[in-house]
């Protein structure tokens, strides 16, 4: 990797992959230099996602899991800097999120992390309405004072003050509906069996009316429809997990004939 640029900021980015080879160079180019540090956490992805990371990262490890969250933590305790931010292989940072970060870093801020907006480009169009925005979270925080916490949807808890920034950072979610779809059975499998396992039950007005809630909500209050479109593929795609991810349940609920679930 080349030499950092002087004024990098007492900060380590960390990120964690699996075939992500497409993306993770624009991801990588993004915080390399700007960052006094950039950790990358794979997991073996044979497409050569690890090759790519050694190019600008400071450390590459390997973690064979198949939780993110323990992923996503073990990426964090190997990052040596006070502030660290975590950033997806899918997303990249602006220049004006990168001066507003190093403003917060060097005046020493009071907050103990901050929660960032994330925008979505999807299908060639930023989205600007529905489901999808605001899309925010937190991302940088002290490392002593933050850590993940949750199943598939798992998100960075911090013990502290949290902020929220001004400016955005981007995101592509998904490479076309294909992608998409892939994406949202292996999710929706995952979050039903974290359900099931937290010994929640199969209710079928939860099957039924939360889907429907989602239409009301994203697409009209939330004006998803001003999407065009994409808004509402959008709109159907998220309605489809909701639904999907509560016929799973009931079908570990099914399969499972009473016995007592693993916890």
């Amino acid at each position: 990797m080349d030499k950092k640029q002087a004024a990098a900021l007492p900060l380590s980015v960390y990120m964690i992959t699996f075939n992500n080879s497409a993306t993770i160079a624009r991801a990588l180019e993004s915080v390399a230099g700007w960052a006094d540090e950039v950790v990358v956490v794979d997991s073996h992805s044979p497409d050569g996602t690890a090759d790519i990371a050694s190019k600008y990262a400071d450390l590459v490890l390997n973690l064979d899991t198949t939780s993110q969250p323990e992923k996503y933590q073990y990426a964090q305790d190997h990052c040596k800097n006070e502030w660290v931010m975590f950033i997806d292989a899918d997303e990249w940072l602006t220049e004006s999120f990168k001066r507003e970060a190093g403003e917060i870093l060097h005046l020493a801020s009071a907050s103990d992390g901050y929660i960032v907006d994330r925008r979505n480009i999807y299908l060639g169009r930023e989205i600007k309405y529905g489901g999808w925005y605001p899309d925010r979270e937190i991302r940088l925080y002290r490392k002593d004072r933050g850590g993940w916490k949750g199943g598939i949807h798992a998100k960075v808890h911090v013990d502290g003050h949290v902020g929220h920034m001004k400016n955005h950072y981007m995101h592509t979610p998904y490479t076309d509906t294909a992608h998409q779809i892939r994406t949202i059975d292996r999710y929706s499998e995952a979050y039903a069996r974290d359900l099931f396992n937290a010994g929640r039950h199969f209710h079928l007005f939860n099957m039924v009316l939360r889907p429907i809630y989602r239409l009301f909500r994203d697409y009209f209050f939330k004006r998803g429809f001003l999407d065009g479109i994409p808004g509402l593929i959008i709109l159907a795609s998220t309605m489809y997990y909701v639904f999907m991810k509560h016929a799973r349940l009931w079908e570990l609920e099914k399969a499972d004939g009473g016995k007592k679930r693993v916890q």
